[in-house]
């Protein structure tokens, strides 16, 4: 049985359909990717498994257990996590409070953040694992807000790892970054993926080809293709789009 699996999902707003019977199942250990043209549900998609948004109809699994619906917070608390397109950061905290915040004990706790860490010595020495994980040693005193946008990418999979999630979903990691900041990136999500199940949309095609172990393809709201990269190089449809000669 897949890790997580979603069956049947149909979304529609108003009168517009985005989603129309999708079905995706990504198994543990493996780093899944969602590719599409721009447009295409992809990032619909990644909210309704997420539980941003409630499906119309369908099931989404995690582990056996059904979590259609349930509200982020509670995906959270079963071991799901994600980073966002648009980054979510405390830009005045710096980056071991913002990853502090996001500890499971914190969260628990819900005291404030600066003296939970400062008097905590075990909150602060997780805190900086988690930030030398993510390549962002020395860096943990720095306000977020003064991080490069590359470092800024960094910490919010950082802050995403902090909940210990048993399943991170990955959105849009390389958008804004230039080539050496997605060639570092590259490196850590590579080194992420030997402990942690990923799911990850992107739309650079050589970045997730050089990463991902098995690719959906989403477009006009439905799954038209799915395999290894090497199987999708060879797939018709998308050797004749554009998406095939950017994979």
């Amino acid at each position: 049985m897949a890790l997580f699996e979603a069956r049947s999902l149909h979304k529609r707003f108003g009168d517009q359909v985005v989603l129309e019977e999708i079905n995706l199942s990504f198994e543990a250990g493996q780093l899944s990717g969602i590719m599409g043209p721009n447009g295409a549900g992809k990032t619909t998609c990644f909210n309704v498994l997420t539980g941003r948004y409630k499906p119309n109809r369908g099931t989404v699994t995690f582990d056996g257990q059904d979590i259609t619906g349930l509200a982020p917070h509670r995906i959270v608390a079963r071991g799901i996590s994600r980073s966002f397109q648009i980054m979510n950061l405390f830009d005045e905290y710096c980056a071991l409070d913002n990853v502090a915040i996001a500890l499971p004990e914190v969260r628990a706790r819900g005291f404030a953040v600066t003296h939970a860490i400062d008097a905590n010595t075990e909150i602060r020495d997780r805190a900086a694992s988690i930030l030398e994980r993510v390549g962002l040693r020395g860096r943990e005193r720095v306000n977020a807000r003064s991080l490069s946008y590359g470092e800024r990418r960094a910490l919010e999979i950082g802050v995403a790892l902090a909940t210990e999630p048993r399943l991170l979903f990955v959105d849009e990691p390389t958008a804004g970054l230039g080539t050496s900041a997605t060639a570092r990136l590259a490196e850590l999500i590579q080194e992420l993926k030997r402990n942690t199940t990923i799911v990850m949309i992107e739309h650079d095609m050589r970045f997730l080809f050089g990463l991902a172990d098995r690719i959906s393809v989403i477009h006009w709201g439905q799954v038209i293709a799915e395999g290894t990269p090497d199987e999708l190089r060879e797939n018709p449809w998308v050797q004749r789009s554009n998406l095939g000669a950017l994979a």
